[in-house]
């Protein structure tokens, strides 16, 4: 039988951009990630196709959660390109602050770069820095500081807009997966703050990065259930609207029924 052949858009990084953003980096000035994102995509050959995205409000609080989408070769950084440079104002973006490297005999290296090369891209645009998942006990402390962080930006911003992948982490066929514990319980918080959640869904089609947006909705939880019982729920909730913007081969664990 012939082989057959699968494409997929060419991501391009200019190289007058990453010298610029290194000069930044190396002397700590400040950047625009919608900026940045913008002149990245306009290159990215085929260009993405954006659909719904007249589901994002123009004014409001508000936080967009997409599915962690990952292939081998595709770095899951180009989702939250796509999203910003799609959406027309500056976000506030909660990253991971390590890259893990599970399995690769390099981690040993690769671990300490990371942090100190996304500490540094984290200081350059102004994102909070969420130690990876799963979660280890030893980052308990920086996870909580990381969403008082958070939490902090909402109080002091005019219409705070938030964008975050609940997953925190690469699924190895790509599909998605319920997050890790604390997850919903952060989605809470974020209501309890007044934001809207705008779910999208990100995903690679006929040699095209798709991204499409939900509609916006408010989190809520019937009574009476346990800390736990939110936390869970919550998270499914969030998952679920995700789900329901990607093709059935990707919803994993939150297929249509």
């Amino acid at each position: 039988m012939p082989s057959i052949i699968v494409m997929y858009p060419n991501y391009f990084y200019p190289k007058r951009l990453l010298l610029k953003l290194i000069a930044s980096l190396l002397v700590g000035r400040k950047r625009s990630f919608h900026k940045d994102a913008c002149e990245l995509i306009s290159q990215q050959h085929p260009a993405p196709r954006i659909l719904g995205k007249e589901n994002i409000p123009n004014g409001g609080a508000w936080v967009i959660t997409f599915n962690h989408y990952h292939r081998p070769g595709f770095q899951a950084w180009w989702l939250a390109l796509n999203i910003a440079a799609a959406v027309e104002k500056e976000m506030h973006w909660v990253v991971t602050g390590e890259l893990t490297f599970p399995g690769d005999w390099y981690g040993f290296a690769g671990r300490p770069l990371s942090r100190w090369g996304l500490r540094k891209l984290t200081d350059c645009y102004g994102f909070t820095s969420m130690p990876p998942m799963p979660p280890r006990p030893k980052d308990a402390e920086a996870r909580a500081s990381a969403v008082r962080q958070v939490l902090t930006f909402i109080k002091k911003t005019n219409e705070p807009r938030i964008g975050l992948a609940p997953e925190g982490g690469d699924n190895p066929d790509g599909t998605l997966s319920m997050p890790a514990a604390g997850a919903g319980r952060f989605g809470l918080l974020l209501a309890s703050r007044g934001l809207r959640f705008i779910p999208a869904g990100a995903y690679e089609a006929d040699g095209i990065l798709h991204l499409q947006f939900g509609p916006a909705y408010k989190l809520r939880l019937p009574d009476g259930l346990s800390a736990h019982e939110k936390d869970q729920q919550a998270a499914r909730i969030i998952m679920k609207r995700i789900a329901d913007l990607l093709p059935e081969h990707l919803q994993g664990e939150f297929k249509r029924h």
